[in-house]
């Protein structure tokens, strides 16, 4: 059984996680008065439309196409959707494909086909309702010639394996692809788009968040190429990325551009949302409670001993904030994959950070992903505390060489400190808690 300290970072980690889901996040900023859509500010008489269409990718889409369908009903004409998993039961009118991730497939790039028709074939009196949340570039792959998917696939993965962060991948993935980087806007034209995202990007950066597939793109073929040189990996990308990528136009549509005119790009949901949640949780618990930022980035070894660092520092001198304490930071980490093994960001982050609290009493530290799932594990993430490394060593483990490794997940497994929740249905990037008493 979980410790006491254990049993809360975990209920701290449910409420958090109930306060990103998708449904209460759409219900939240979409209402229907009468004929009448009330999307944030904006209002849509829907006598107005011929057709409402709702089209979009990533892993909450499902969940969100659910919510919008009960705000809706009857007058949606049709739907398609990209999921990771098939978590759509109750959806009519809709046609689901479910997809690879993070590494595309080919039904990801039947549906993105499928969702780029409906906005070619929509009209300047039809309505498309697009989806997109964390997830959607990978979910919706259309690869723009003469990039195949195969081909795709090996770029993508060999910016996973670099360390490019969610950034640079997508503006490559932009610039090889009929639909990123507001080119699905491009299609749609001149219909109405309204498309409802759930942020897993730092900063709800909206040209970022599923590769921005309706939002103008401010970066260009030349940040692509200059991003394959950073890492040096310009002469390993398939020879037709780089055709791709040399060429000097037509670029991606940029701000300014007329086709954004009918194009509203509405958050519902955030990582920021989620910690706010995990803020209260934690006070209703005791907890001195301190965000130390929803904008961490970096390579996840550093950031989990800065981690580490603030924990020794509370539990030593009582700052930044005294215990009972609860530290809560948000964003998304990059892994360098250097070994062989199993693991992800969080459950890398848990580990990196159990080495450097090795011994030291009252200190829990956990991350997870909100999604449920931790690169290509089963798990959300791991916990860790200053009894970890000794209840490793007790069973034969060496924590440092299965750092060096990258397999978090086997260790954490025979400890029994992952953190198992299944898939979510959402994704607002990561949270991570220290409690230190």
């Amino acid at each position: 059984m979980p410790s006491t300290p254990a049993k809360h970072a975990l209920r701290i980690l449910n409420v958090a996680l109930k306060a990103a889901d998708p449904a209460e996040a759409v219900s939240r900023h979409v209402r229907l008065d009468r004929e009448t859509l009330i999307a944030g500010r904006q209002r849509y008489s829907l006598k107005k439309f011929r057709n409402v269409y709702v089209a979009g990718a990533g892993k909450a889409a499902g969940a969100m196409a659910l919510a919008i369908q009960g705000i809706l009903g009857n007058r949606i004409t049709s739907g398609f959707i990209n999921v990771k998993s098939a978590s759509t039961k109750g959806l009519r009118r809709f046609v689901v494909m479910e997809c690879g991730h993070p590494i595309p497939d080919s039904n990801g790039e039947r549906g993105a086909r499928g969702i780029a028709q409906i906005a070619q074939d929509a009209g300047p009196d039809d309505l498309i309702v697009c989806l997109i949340s964390g997830g959607a570039s990978a979910l919706m792959p259309l690869p723009a010639p003469p990039v195949t998917l195969e081909q795709k696939r090996a770029t993508t993965q060999l910016l996973l394996d670099c360390g490019a962060d969610i950034h640079e991948i997508n503006c490559i993935r932009k610039h090889i692809s009929l639909v990123k980087g507001g080119q699905l806007a491009r299609l749609a034209y001149p219909a109405t788009v309204l498309t409802l995202i759930l942020s897993d990007v730092i900063g709800d950066d909206l040209d970022a968040i599923g590769s921005g597939p309706t939002v103008p793109d401010r970066s260009t073929f030349a940040d692509a190429r200059a991003i394959l040189k950073k890492y040096g990996i310009e002469n390993r990308v398939p020879g037709d990325v780089r055709e791709r990528l040399n060429v000097n136009g037509p670029e991606t549509p940029k701000p300014g551009d007329r086709i954004f005119k009918r194009v509203q790009n509405l958050i519902v949901g955030s990582n920021r949302l989620a910690v706010d949640a995990a803020v209260k949780e934690a006070r209703s618990l005791g907890y001195h409670t301190m965000v130390l930022s929803t904008f961490i980035e970096g390579e996840t070894r550093d950031v989990a001993r800065v981690h580490a660092a603030i924990a020794k520092e509370v539990r030593a001198a009582g700052r930044p904030v005294k215990p009972p304490a609860c530290v809560i930071s948000g964003g998304e980490t990059t892994v360098t994959i250097r070994g062989k093994g199993l693991g992800g960001r969080n459950q890398e982050f848990a580990l990196a950070a159990a080495i450097d609290i090795a011994g030291l009493k009252n200190i829990l530290i956990l991350s997870a992903g909100t999604d449920g799932i931790d690169g290509p594990t089963d798990a959300a993430g791991a916990f860790a505390d200053g009894s970890t490394l000794a209840r490793a060593k007790a069973a034969g483990m060496d924590a440092t060489k299965f750092l060096a490794d990258n397999d978090s997940y086997h260790f954490f497994e025979r400890l029994g400190n992952l953190i198992k929740t299944g898939p979510t249905g959402t994704n607002v990037a990561d949270i991570r808690l220290l409690l230190i008493g």
